[in-house]
């Protein structure tokens, strides 16, 4: 199902957006990786081999997202797939965390989606479908203390990739959502660099491995939403069905960052 289609990687420079990419190149795609690491890039084209190129992009750029996905169908022909994984966060009080840092965020984790989008899109709609698949997060359906700034950007994602989903369906256009928990990523050495929350969330984080077998498993199916892991995913309907409750009996061991 995904041999041969072309998949456009942001923040494939580390982490499960290196780790999705060859995972899709066994799977007979390819990959084309996205991020502001050169170094890491060319590294991981390379290990990957024939058919797999980089580019060197900042998703907070919109001049060079749109000449990227300019690039990509110049050299391929078209985007078959977008995975908008680019992202990072930083865990701290509302009021300790200034203004710009809020601001930071959106620009990445949000808006760094919607400018992807909106390049890759007139592309999908020429050539009369595609799939876009977001990654958001699970704080994007319940946000604990100390992750005002992340949680908010992710809420923001989700509700953006719901109503994508229902505008592009007529259009043959997928939009999917990948919703993790903690991954064991280099994200938390800047969300949490004195390791505290991780050290008491180890048990619960996921292996990248794990996630980039699931984001590929997304796309083969075309699946709309996924929540990682499925433990979780039940934990989330509970919350919406009993919000309160579910602050009092788990808020404790999500806040302790």
């Amino acid at each position: 199902m995904l041999n041969g289609a072309i998949v456009w990687i942001t923040g494939a420079s580390s982490g499960i957006g290196a780790k999705t990419a060859a995972l899709l190149a066994e799977r007979g795609a390819i990959p084309v990786l996205t991020g502001r690491n050169e170094r890491k890039l060319k590294e991981h084209a390379a290990r990957i081999g024939e058919g797999c190129s980089y580019y060197v992009m900042d998703v907070t750029d919109g001049h060079q997202v749109e000449a990227t996905a300019v690039a990509i169908v110049a050299r391929y022909g078209r985007i078959d797939i977008l995975l908008n994984n680019a992202g990072y966060g930083e865990f701290s009080p509302f009021e300790d965390m200034p203004i710009e840092r809020f601001q930071a965020m959106m620009e990445t984790n949000y808006m760094g989606i919607v400018r992807c989008a909106k390049a890759a899109l007139p592309f999908m709609q020429r050539q009369g479908g595609g799939h876009i698949v977001n990654i958001a997060s699970m704080a994007g359906k319940f946000a604990s203390a100390k992750s005002s700034a992340y949680s908010a950007t992710k809420h923001a994602v989700l509700g953006l990739t719901n109503a994508m989903r229902m505008e592009l369906r007529p259009q043959g256009i997928h939009v999917s959502a990948v919703n993790p928990g903690p991954i064991d990523t280099e994200f938390f050495a800047l969300a949490d660099p004195e390791g505290h929350y991780v050290n008491n969330i180890k048990w619960f984080m996921m292996k990248p491995d794990y996630v980039a077998r699931c984001i590929v498993r997304v796309m083969e199916r075309k699946r709309a939403e996924l929540d990682l892991p499925k433990a979780a995913g039940i934990g989330m309907k509970l919350y919406g069905l009993f919000p309160r409750i579910a602050d009092r009996l788990f808020g404790g061991l999500l806040n302790r960052k």
